[in-house]
C-alpha cells in the first residue's frame, strides 16, 4: 500500500531531479497523463531515468542527440512492469507540461501533477500499468481532493497543438471507470 510522506510516496523508487523548481501557487488541482518511450516506440532499459536525471548518453543513440539539451522532469514514471518511480516531490514544480493551459489558466506545471506511462501513442498500455496508474491516482486524489474526474486529462488536451500523449492506445473510460476517492 502507498502512503504519502513528507510529499514523497512511501514504498516506491525515489530518483531526485534537479528538474524542478518552486511552484507559485500550492492549490494543486490537475492531474496530467504523459506517455515517454526513449528511444521512441522502444521499451525498457535506462535512458528514461537517465533523461530525466540529466545524465542520458547521447551517443547511446541518435535520436537522443535531438533532446540533449531539454531539461525535463514528471512527478511520477510507470514503466512497463508497472513499477513506479517518484522523481520530484508533490509540492515542487516538475516541468512535464510544457507551454500548456486547462480552462484558460496557463502554466499548468504550477498547479498540476505530472505522471509519464513508458508507452507509446499507438502502442497499447498494459494491464499493470492500468492498476497501477489508479493506485497513485487514488492516492493523489485523497491528498488533493480538488483533482476530480473532470480535472484528470492528457497532455494534448493542455498542449493540443504541440501534443498527443497519452494517444489514441489510451483507454481513459478503463482508467477513470475504477476510479474513486479512497477514504
Amino acid at each position: 500500500m502507498m502512503n504519502i510522506a513528507k510529499n514523497w510516496i512511501d514504498g516506491i523508487k525515489h530518483h531526485i531531479t534537479p528538474n524542478c523548481d518552486q511552484r507559485k501557487t500550492q492549490d494543486i488541482n490537475l492531474l496530467v497523463i504523459h506517455n515517454i518511450s526513449l528511444p521512441p516506440n522502444q521499451f525498457g532499459g535506462k535512458a528514461i531515468d537517465q533523461f530525466f536525471l540529466n545524465k542520458l548518453d547521447e551517443n547511446a543513440h541518435p535520436f537522443f542527440k535531438t533532446i540533449r539539451d531539454l531539461k525535463v522532469s514528471a512527478h511520477f514514471v510507470i514503466d512497463r512492469k508497472g513499477e513506479i518511480i517518484q522523481y520530484v516531490a508533490l509540492d515542487k514544480r516538475a516541468w512535464h507540461a510544457g507551454v500548456s493551459s486547462f480552462q484558460g489558466i496557463p502554466e499548468c506545471n504550477d498547479y498540476s501533477i505530472g505522471i509519464e506511462l513508458e508507452g507509446a501513442d499507438h502502442i497499447p498500455y498494459t494491464d499493470i500499468q492500468y492498476t497501477k496508474l489508479q493506485h497513485l491516482t487514488q492516492l493523489i486524489q485523497k491528498i488533493y481532493p480538488k483533482i476530480t474526474a473532470e480535472r484528470i486529462v492528457g497532455h494534448s488536451d493542455i498542449a493540443p497543438t504541440r501534443k498527443t500523449d497519452p494517444g489514441a492506445s489510451f483507454d481513459w473510460l478503463r482508467y477513470k471507470k475504477n476510479l474513486t476517492i479512497p477514504t
